[in-house]
């Protein structure tokens, strides 16, 4: 009789977010395949839970397969867990699946805690459509690249990002859509949960107050059906240029560093606030300004 693997979901940071099957699942194994045995060994042990841990990760899991599927041979249950959430879901697991999957043995989910529903949940976005991208690049230009492909897409878009790249990933976020409506949700379920909302703009501003910490994930407003209409009959937002010469371009920047200085505001709230008054389109007026557009070469 061939063994069982189990794919099973388990807490993101608060360690009472487990289900009652998952722990029984764990508890019955003969082999739980993690990814940090010290990170799911806390969890075994305040459930005083005593299944054999080997370390399952993106460096030894192919590796790993082939012992792994040697215990199935032999009838054992095997359960495949994550360091937080759901196996396989832009974290390990996708190889073993597939692996156990074509050998014959029997495949059983047990679901659980994800990042991805948590963050949606919460967000207070509405949208039935949703595109889920885990991770975004870590090169700029492949991420700018990204972005630029989502531009007409509807519905939400949901993100996951590392603390040291959020602030960059941000910045091309606003570069793209600076009026969409977002949540960044950070240290979901945890004692210094934070989720902040907004537009894009507006949590680009508040990330400029210090270090963000802890993984991040973003929900963000899709295109809207006006918009993706629009776009189809002529030339995207991310696509429009400014017609403006260097000293139109220069007075467009004192006119916004004049605002931030008199008013206290964020510079992508003025920015949007001078677009507006102006009737030019504010993410190109936000590109021009990064140094990123075109149309207005020699501007300093």
């Amino acid at each position: 009789m061939s063994g069982i693997l189990y794919v099973v979901g388990t807490p993101i940071g608060n360690l009472e977010d487990v289900t009652l099957r998952a722990l029984r699942v764990l508890r019955e194994a003969g082999t739980i395949a993690c990814e940090d045995t010290r990170h799911t060994r806390k969890l075994l042990e305040r459930h005083a839970i005593r299944s054999r841990l080997v370390s399952y990760h993106k460096f030894n899991e192919r590796a790993r397969v082939t012992e792994l599927l040697g215990c199935l041979g032999r009838g054992e249950n095997v359960a495949l867990v994550t360091d937080a959430g759901t196996p396989a879901v832009s974290d390990p697991g996708a190889i073993l699946v597939t692996e156990a999957a074509a050998a014959g043995y029997p495949v059983v989910p047990v679901p659980g805690p994800s990042a991805l529903a948590t963050a949606v949940s919460a967000a207070g976005l509405a949208g039935s459509r949703l595109t889920f991208l885990g991770f975004l690049p870590s090169r700029a230009a492949d991420r700018r690249r990204l972005l630029t492909s989502l531009d007409g897409v509807e519905g939400l878009l949901v993100f996951y990002e590392s603390p040291r790249r959020a602030a960059a990933a941000l910045r091309d976020l606003v570069g793209c859509w600076p009026e969409r409506r977002a949540i960044m949700a950070r240290e979901m379920t945890k004692m210094h949960e934070e989720i902040r909302r907004g537009t894009l703009a507006d949590l680009a501003a508040s990330a400029e107050d210090g270090v963000l910490r802890g993984e991040i994930t973003f929900v963000v407003e899709g295109a809207s059906r006006a918009t993706t209409a629009k776009r189809c009959g002529g030339k995207s937002g991310r696509e429009a240029s400014l017609e403006i010469d260097a000293a139109g371009l220069k007075r467009l920047r004192r006119e916004v560093e004049r605002r931030v200085r008199e008013t206290g505001k964020r510079r992508p709230a003025a920015m949007r606030e001078v677009a507006r008054e102006k009737g030019v389109d504010s993410r190109a007026l936000y590109r021009l300004l990064a140094g990123r557009g075109k149309g207005a070469r020699g501007a300093d």
